[in-house]
């Protein structure tokens, strides 16, 4: 590790804790190639724990998507460019195996988080910080549950109408159809919630005047998979697949 004390230089840590992530992400898919395309018998995998695992890194690239959005200088262009991304994997996935499609992945989500928060940051520009925490921490915990139609948190919750489960276009909403089918879904509700969390964290940072905080080390490696983990989410899946395949089949 080594300082950085270049104040122009990109932040270091987001990069840092994304990698992380990125590198949580292939170690988990991998899991899932092994268990459900060659038949491996990992009993952890489908536990609570595994469960936890896979949200656990779900949450730190929706949280760190959000947190990073103020920093960007191409919003319109990466927000695009994600979502073209998004239509890649589905294309792909429902011609090469359409068993396990990914339709309203966490691509998507992300796409269309960072469109829908351009137009958006005039408005949050007026909300104190850790306002804007809380009420997205709590519209996040409130529609947790929408997927599965019921809104609220415990004894504070209502069966929602099986009006708003119509189709393909309300299950990128939040409200999936009784014949739903992803491999990765992250609807707009509750996720968008929390990528605005993130965003909020951010500028809570930014009045304490504690984002320099943010370049204090620095790791080269983690930081080069953290710039790149568009590239490597694209690419890791074929890739990961190609080596089972080896593994299993061939040698």
């Amino acid at each position: 590790m080594m300082q950085r004390t270049d104040k122009k230089a990109r932040y270091t840590v987001p990069d840092i804790l994304r990698a992380v992530a990125v590198i949580a992400m292939v170690v988990y898919h991998t899991l899932w190639d092994m268990v459900y395309m060659f038949g491996a018998d990992i009993p952890w995998y489908k536990t609570e724990a595994g469960f936890i695992f896979q949200q656990s890194i779900c949450w730190s690239f929706i949280l760190l998507s959000g947190f990073c959005f103020s920093f960007g200088k191409r919003k319109l262009c990466r927000s695009v460019t994600v979502l073209v991304c998004a239509a890649v994997i589905t294309a792909v996935t429902a011609i090469a195996m359409p068993e396990n499609i990914i339709l309203h992945g966490v691509l998507s989500l992300l796409g269309t988080a960072m469109l829908v928060t351009i137009p958006s940051e005039k408005i949050f520009k007026k909300i104190p910080p850790l306002v804007g925490i809380i009420i997205n921490a709590v519209l996040f915990a409130l529609t947790y549950n929408v997927s599965d139609g019921v809104l609220g948190v415990g004894d504070m919750s209502v069966r929602l109408t099986d009006f708003l489960y119509a189709n393909v276009v309300t299950a990128f909403f939040g409200f999936p159809h009784g014949g739903f089918r992803s491999s990765d879904y992250f609807p707009l509700l509750p996720w968008l919630f929390l990528f605005w969390c993130g965003y909020f964290i951010c500028q809570l940072l930014k009045r304490k005047n504690l984002l320099r905080y943010l370049s204090s080390f620095s790791c080269r490696p983690l930081e080069f998979i953290g710039r790149h983990s568009l590239e490597i989410y694209m690419a890791h899946q074929p890739i990961i697949y190609a080596v089972l395949l080896v593994i299993y089949k061939i040698v």
